[in-house]
C-alpha cells in the first residue's frame, strides 16, 4: 500500500470534528450533525448483524457460526498511524494478530459445513443466507467513478433490515461516504500541516534508530523482516516488529501526527459537504440506528 492510500485511513472514524481551517461557523454546524460510530461501536454492530443472521439461518435449518474474534482490545487497526505506546508494546503492528485471523479464516467452519451438503441443500443455503442467483442486486456509485454491485436477500437481507431498517440507503452511503478519499487524497498528501508533522516524526524516529520516511516505510520494512526472517526466527521477528512500533507510537505521539492527519482529513472531508453532506449524515445516521438495536442483541466484546 502507497503512503498516500496507507495515510488517507488515519481518521476514518474521526471526521465527525470540524477542521482547524473551518472556522468557528464549521465547529457550531458540526455540533449538530451526526457522529460516525466507535470502532467499539462498530464491532457491536457486526456480531449483532452475525447474530441475527444464525438465528435466521436456523430457521431455515442450517448452522452458521458466529465470529467474536479478536477480543477487542486485539481489534483495534493500525491504519497509517497509531500513537498507543502501550498497544504497540503489546502486540507491535498486531502481525501476530492478523496472521491468527487467517489462520481462522482459512478454517472458517462455514465454509467447511457447506461444503459437506448435499448440491441441492448447498442451494437451499446459499438462497437461505443471501438470497441465491434469485437474489436482488443493489448498486452503488463510488465517489471517484465506476460503481459496486450487492447481492441482497435471504437472512443477510433480513439482518441488516433489523439493524439499519434500510439495507439498500445503508449499502449505497456506506460506499459514497468510505469512497470519498479518492476526491481529496492528493490535496491531503500535500497539506503543509501534514507533511511537517511527517517529516517531524522521521526526525524523530531516526533519533530512535529506526530511519524511515513515514509510518507506512516503516511498516513495510518490517513486514520485508518478518518474512525474511521465516517462522524458525519469529520470536525474534516479533521482538523488531516492536522495537519499531514502540518508536513509530511513541514519536507519533510526540509530533501529534495521528491528531493531525485527523484534522486535516475531516477539514478535506468538510469540504465536500455541498455534495455529499446528506450521504454523510444518512450514513453515520442508520449506523447509530444499528447500534442502538444492537446492544440489545448482543454483549459487547470482551
Amino acid at each position: 500500500m502507497s503512503w498516500c492510500a496507507a495515510a488517507l485511513a488515519v481518521a476514518a472514524a474521526a471526521t465527525g470534528c470540524a477542521g482547524g481551517d473551518d472556522g468557528g461557523r464549521d465547529r457550531r454546524d458540526s455540533s449538530s450533525r451526526p457522529r460516525a460510530l466507535t470502532r467499539r461501536q462498530e464491532l457491536r454492530v457486526a456480531d449483532a448483524q452475525q447474530r441475527l443472521t444464525a438465528q435466521c439461518m436456523d430457521r431455515h435449518g442450517f448452522t452458521y457460526w458466529e465470529d467474536r474474534a479478536p477480543t477487542l482490545r486485539e481489534s483495534r487497526p493500525v491504519r497509517y498511524v497509531q500513537d498507543d505506546v502501550a498497544w504497540a508494546r503489546a502486540y507491535g503492528y498486531g502481525g501476530r494478530i492478523e496472521a491468527r485471523n487467517q489462520r481462522v479464516r482459512e478454517r472458517n467452519p462455514i465454509g467447511t459445513y457447506r461444503q459437506g451438503l448435499s448440491a441441492s441443500r448447498r442451494a437451499a443455503f446459499d438462497t437461505a443466507l443471501d438470497g441465491g442467483d434469485g437474489a436482488r442486486m443493489l448498486t452503488a456509485p463510488l465517489p471517484g467513478g465506476g460503481e459496486i454491485r450487492k447481492r441482497l436477500g435471504g437472512c443477510t437481507e433480513e439482518a441488516e433490515r433489523e439493524l439499519y431498517g434500510d439495507p439498500a440507503a445503508w449499502f449505497r452511503t456506506s460506499k459514497v461516504v468510505t469512497g470519498l478519499d479518492a476526491l481529496y487524497g492528493e490535496r491531503l498528501m500535500a497539506d503543509p500541516r501534514l507533511t511537517a508533522a511527517v517529516r517531524a516524526w522521521a526526525r524523530c524516529t531516526r533519533r530512535a534508530g529506526q530511519p524511515y520516511g513515514d509510518p507506512q516505510a516503516a511498516r513495510d520494512a518490517v513486514r520485508v523482516d518478518t518474512s525474511r526472517l521465516g517462522a524458525a526466527r519469529a520470536d525474534e521477528a516479533f521482538a523488531a516488529e516492536r522495537r519499531t512500533a514502540v518508536a513509530d507510537a511513541t514519536c507519533a505521539r510526540e509530533t501529534s501526527l495521528r491528531s493531525v492527519a485527523a484534522d486535516r482529513e475531516t477539514y478535506y472531508l468538510n469540504r465536500l459537504r455541498d455534495r455529499f453532506g446528506r450521504d454523510i449524515d444518512t450514513y453515520r445516521n442508520l449506523g447509530r440506528r444499528a447500534y442502538d438495536r444492537a446492544v440489545r442483541i448482543v454483549p459487547e466484546r470482551d
